[in-house]
Formats: C-alpha cells, sequence, structure tokens
C-alpha cells in the first residue's frame, strides 16, 4: 500500500524541477507510505513519477517504488495490492521472465511489459491506483481498480498534467486555481459525497473505478473502461445462479474462503476489524480458520447503547477465539480528531461513521500493532443488506401507483413535524432510531419523479433544503443500469457504481491511510461481486432480512445468537456529540454560514436550534453543514 503522485510536463522539462515538484507532490502523502521515498523521472520527456511506501509484501530494497521492469520498457508507481501476484509469477516464470525479488509491484511491471497493460490489468485480481509509463510509445497510463478500493486523482493545468492519490497533492500545485466546483458542492449535499468524476475543485477530476485513462506526448486524453458494475450486472442477469441452498453455501463458501486466504499474504503483522454484525464476523471466521494462531481483532465501542457494538464484537471473538482489542471512544477522542478530518479527506464528506472509522484504524495500528486490517466492506452491497434492498419491492410497488398519491403522502410527510412522526413511532415501536428519517427516505422515494432521484432519496440525505434555492441539483450523471433485474439487485448495482466507491472507500482510505495502515476488503474481490449479483432474490433477501446467504454461512461458525448486534452501519453517538464534546466545534462553525453563498444560513441555524432542544435529531443534516464548511475554511 502506498500514496502515488507525479507530473509530466508536456515537451520536456528540466530534471531538477521535476524531481522537485515530484518530490513535493509525494511529501504531502508520507502518511500512505511511512517506510520509503521514491521519485523517478525523465528529463526529455517531461515526466516524473513519485512514490511513498507502505511496506507489504518484500520488505527489502528490491521492492522500491517506482519501479522499472528488466527491459527497461515499463515504469510503473503502483499504490495498492495484487493479491493473484503468486499465480501470475509463476505464469510469466514459465514463460521465462526472471524475477529479482517477490514484491507484487515486479510482478504487475513485468506482466504489463510481457503481455501489455490490456492483458495484464485483465489478470490481476486487485486494488489498486497506478501510473505507467510506457517508455517506447511515450505514453502514461492512469488506472484504477474495478471496484474502487483505492483512489487516483488528476488534472491538466497549463500544459502540465497533474496525478496524485489525493487531492492535497495537486490542490498545492494548482494553488489559486484550484477553484471549488458549486455543481459539484451542490451534489455533495445529495449524496453526502461527490460522485467522481467530478471533485470539490474545477479542472481537476477523479478517475472512475475500473478505468484506464491514457495520455499522449501532445496532452491527448482518453478514457476507457475495462471494467464496470453494470457489465458485471448484465452477465449476472445472462447467467444467473441456478442452485438448491446446500450448494450455493458450499460454492459461496469456497469463493470466500480463497478471497480471504488471498488477503491474508503479507510479510507484517495482520489483523481484523470486527464489529458486532455479519460481514465482519464472516471474514474473521474465515481468516480464523485459516489461521495457526490467534488472529487480531479490533473493534470500536462507545457509552451510547445504541451505537455500541462492542459487546457482539466481543461475543463473537470469544466464539470465534480471536485475539480481541476494544477502544472505548470518549469524549476527549472525538473533540480531537474532529477538527483534523476536513484535512484528511481533502473535500466535503458527510458520513459522520468516519470518526469511529478513523479511531479504528488507529488503534489498530498503534495499539494492536498491525499494520494490514481486514474489513467485511462490499457484503451489503453485493449481497443485500441495507434496508434499501429490504425495501426495495414495496418501494417500486408504490411507484406504480398515481402520480398525485404518491406526491400527496411525501407533502404531508413535509408538513408533519419530524418529532410528531417519531412520537407516533416509538408508540408503536419503542426504541426505533429516528423514525421520521426513515419515513422520510421511504416516502421521498415513492414520490421521487424517477428512479435515480428515488435511489438518492434512499440514501436518506434529506440536505439539499439547505441549499441555495437556484442551485442545480442534477449533477452527477445517472448511474447507468441493465436492463431488467429485480428492484434490490437494481439498487445494489447503484450502490456498487456510486455509494461503494465515492462513499464508504473513501471513508476507509482516508482513514487507515491516515493511520499508515493497509485496509483489505475480501468481500470485494471482484469474483466475489459477481457471484453476489448472479444470485436470485431469495437468495439474497429472505424472510424480511438481507444477506440471507451471508447470514447463513456465519452460522455454521458462531453459536446461535451470537451475532445480535442490529445493524447500525458503524454509526457514532452524533446527536450527542453535538450537544455536548462537539457543541463548541459546530456553533463556531455555523456562525460562519451567513457569508456562504451555497447554503441558506437561517435553515441551517434553525435545525441546529431543533437539535439543541432535543426535539428531534438532526445531526445528519446538521453533520452535512458541518463537514462543508469545516472544508471550506481549509480552503479558503
Amino acid at each position: 500500500m502506498c500514496g502515488i503522485a507525479g507530473l509530466w510536463v508536456f515537451g520536456g522539462a528540466d530534471g531538477m524541477r521535476l524531481a522537485r515538484q515530484a518530490g513535493g507532490m509525494i511529501d504531502r502523502l508520507a502518511h500512505r507510505g511511512p517506510d520509503d521515498r521514491g521519485v523517478w523521472q525523465d528529463d526529455a520527456a517531461g515526466i516524473a513519477l513519485a512514490n511513498r511506501r507502505l511496506a507489504i509484501i518484500d520488505l527489502s530494497p528490491l521492492g522500491h517504488q517506482p519501479m522499472i521492469s528488466a527491459d527497461g520498457r515499463v515504469t510503473v508507481a503502483f499504490n495498492g495490492e495484487i493479491y493473484n501476484y503468486q499465480d501470475l509469477r509463476r505464469q510469466l516464470t514459465g514463460e521465462g521472465v526472471a524475477f529479482r525479488g517477490h514484491s507484487d509491484t515486479e510482478v504487475l511491471v513485468e506482466a504489463i511489459a510481457r503481455w501489455g497493460a490490456d492483458r495484464a490489468l485483465a489478470a490481476c485480481n486487485g486494488m489498486f491506483g497506478l501510473a505507467v509509463w510506457l517508455a517506447d510509445e511515450r505514453r502514461l497510463l492512469l488506472v484504477r481498480d474495478r471496484l474502487g478500493e483505492k483512489p487516483l486523482y488528476w488534472s491538466i493545468s497549463n500544459g502540465v498534467l497533474y496525478f496524485a492519490s489525493e487531492l492535497k497533492a495537486i490542490r498545492a500545485e494548482l494553488g489559486y486555481h484550484a477553484v471549488p466546483d458549486e455543481a459539484a458542492l451542490a451534489d455533495y449535499f445529495r449524496h453526502g459525497f461527490i460522485p467522481a468524476p467530478r471533485t470539490a475543485f474545477t479542472g481537476v477530476h477523479q478517475l472512475p473505478p475500473g478505468t484506464c485513462l491514457s495520455v499522449s506526448a501532445q496532452g491527448g486524453v482518453e478514457t476507457r473502461a475495462y471494467w464496470s458494475v453494470t457489465d458485471a450486472a448484465r452477465r449476472a442477469l445472462a447467467e444467473p445462479l441456478i442452485h438448491d441452498d446446500d450448494e450455493i453455501l458450499r460454492l459461496t463458501r469456497d469463493l470466500l474462503t480463497d478471497a480471504v486466504r488471498r488477503r491474508m499474504v503479507s510479510d507484517v503483522p495482520l489483523g481484523v476489524f470486527l464489529s458486532g454484525g455479519i460481514d465482519s464476523a464472516l471474514v474473521a471466521a474465515l481468516m480464523q480458520g485459516q489461521s495457526a494462531t490467534a488472529i487480531r481483532s479490533f473493534t470500536i465501542g462507545f457509552d451510547q447503547a445504541e451505537f455500541d457494538e462492542s459487546a457482539a464484537a466481543e461475543a463473537t471473538a470469544r466464539a470465534l477465539g480471536t485475539d480481541h482489542h476494544t477502544l472505548r471512544v470518549g469524549a476527549a477522542d472525538t473533540r480531537d480528531l474532529v477538527p483534523h478530518l476536513a484535512g484528511m479527506y481533502d473535500e466535503p464528506f458527510a458520513d459522520a461513521s468516519s470518526i469511529p472509522t478513523a479511531l479504528l484504524c488507529h488503534l489498530a495500528r498503534r495499539q494492536g500493532r498491525v499494520t494490514v486490517a481486514l474489513s467485511g466492506d462490499g457484503g451489503d452491497e453485493a449481497f443485500a443488506g441495507y434496508s434499501r434492498h429490504v425495501w426495495a419491492d414495496s418501494v417500486h410497488r408504490w411507484r406504480q401507483r398515481p402520480r398525485w398519491v404518491r406526491q400527496g403522502l411525501a407533502a404531508l410527510d413535509a408538513t408533519l413535524p419530524d418529532s410528531w412522526i417519531d412520537g407516533a413511532a416509538h408508540l408503536l415501536k419503542p426504541g426505533l432510531r429516528q423514525p421520521a428519517d426513515k419515513v422520510g427516505k421511504f416516502l421521498g422515494a415513492v414520490a421521487a419523479a424517477d428512479e435515480d432521484q428515488a435511489y438518492v432519496a434512499m440514501l436518506g440525505m434529506r440536505a439539499d433544503t439547505i441549499l441555495r434555492p437556484d442551485l442545480a441539483l442534477a449533477a452527477a450523471a445517472p448511474v447507468a443500469l441493465p436492463e431488467g433485474g429485480d428492484p434490490a439487485l437494481r439498487l445494489q448495482v447503484r450502490d456498487l457504481a456510486r455509494y461503494l466507491p465515492d462513499g464508504v472507500l473513501v471513508k476507509v482510505d482516508r482513514a487507515s491511510m491516515a493511520a499508515g495502515l493497509e485496509a483489505r476488503a475480501p468481500l470485494l474481490d471482484p469474483r466475489v461481486v459477481e457471484w453476489g449479483l448472479r444470485l436470485p432474490p431469495r437468495q439474497r433477501v429472505r424472510d424480511g432480512r438481507g444477506k440471507w446467504l451471508l447470514r447463513r454461512l456465519l452460522a455454521d461458525h458462531v453459536p446461535a445468537g451470537v451475532v445480535v448486534a442490529p445493524k447500525t452501519g458503524f454509526g457514532a453517538p452524533l446527536g450527542t456529540w453535538l450537544r455536548g464534546p462537539l457543541r463548541d466545534w459546530a456553533a463556531t462553525l455555523l456562525d460562519t454560514a451567513a457569508d456562504d453563498g451555497l447554503i441558506q444560513a437561517p435553515v441551517a441555524t434553525a435545525l441546529w436550534r431543533d437539535h439543541l432542544s432535543g426535539r428531534h435529531d438532526h445531526a445528519g443534516r446538521l453533520w452535512t453543514v458541518l463537514s462543508y464548511l469545516s472544508w471550506k475554511a481549509t480552503v479558503a
């Protein structure tokens, strides 16, 4: 795992300038790779590649990057892991390739030199953002992995191409030319993140997952997708899995076991993030089943019971026999971390679970002394685990009703105070978390004008009302969907194409890299994702619950009743924190809203007062505003 950066001055440049600029860019990403630093340049071509290395495979100098192929034709700066590199190495060795070290980077660079970039990429099972310089062609390739686990940004300004693993390295080079993109920021208020290929800055782009960007010496840019979720879904619909429950359980167990095994290959200590939920417990179980010693597992605990999964995680750890560690998060931890999140993410980012994620990564790296941690990320998207997947059929049926009926229900919801809906719901089901928000999501999806807007409603941000009324909101292009498919599958495709790479994986990458930790997600093995999409509806959602298949698999590893924590989405007691340890920080930021040209300060202030009164928990919408204002303060 690493950070990469670089630049290409079309037409050539002074070598000292290239080395200085590339070095300055990569040094801003030192947190991503504390173990080694490398800069390579070709003065005549005007290109420089740079790398900061977190050494995982082959800790020797033979793993140093940027790395040049034995024939000198290919140079690579690589961020990520190739999980099937041992298979590829054996194949290349059989074709006569001689290796100097045993890193996956060397396998990658020699595969590109031997087979060409297209064949090499198709053969790689991994997560990566990489830059490939093809000397003979005088062409640069920028490539991102299939699901978007690793980031890659780029920009062309004044005849220079810049690229980096994080925006901060590019923004510093662009200086005052890095102007905030109002349309992208407006879309942030819809999604809680900025969808690729946009970023928070005009002229700076994020490479979408599964994409290769080819740049010529004349500055010509061509983009092509070498893999997409939409195409994977089309293949799934053309070739669905048709197996009885016992057979599908056996086949899936074998596939997941292999995906976990490949992600346990490491020359440094590794562990697992363990919540009280299904996905991480299953990953931990499959890890422990392939380890001769107790694996190290890590979780976060909160004082607020409805957010605390630590007891369930500890029960799972005891059942599996892991060496378990729990970090109790206090007010001081939160207060110290939150002001630094804007700098960590480089863009407004509204997922408050970034707080416990960052703290958990710090725990695993510093106290647990592991450099690699496996996670359960991807299970919800690949196997239909979100509540919206369970609602999908109901939303679809309601959307067939006359539009006036659907809009009338949504209008009624908008007129009723959230506190009334909360009170009525709690009479029917005490302890239900934020029922007004759940009702709003459902009715917003039912009333939406089209399927894309229905999906945005189900994400539940409900923050676009804070924006300036004249601001256009349809900034992000709709996700391409295959023809056909059940309603839950169509939501899964949207989640895999947008919510996962631009939300979940951004959160995990920045939080883990800030701690100098590599996070690996076996459930995001492309084979696993495509397998999940091929499952028939009944083997994804059954008896009113998602992830039926993963639940059944986990039952083989832990006693019944051990994993009992309700799904929280790795939530945090944000509402309580905003009334307590984060109150002064939030109030100070909200005071700056009056001078902002994007949001309506009176609306934000009204939400803040209502939240402080305790009438309704507006933490989600307030966090969206606060994350934006905190980010804006860093770019002012």
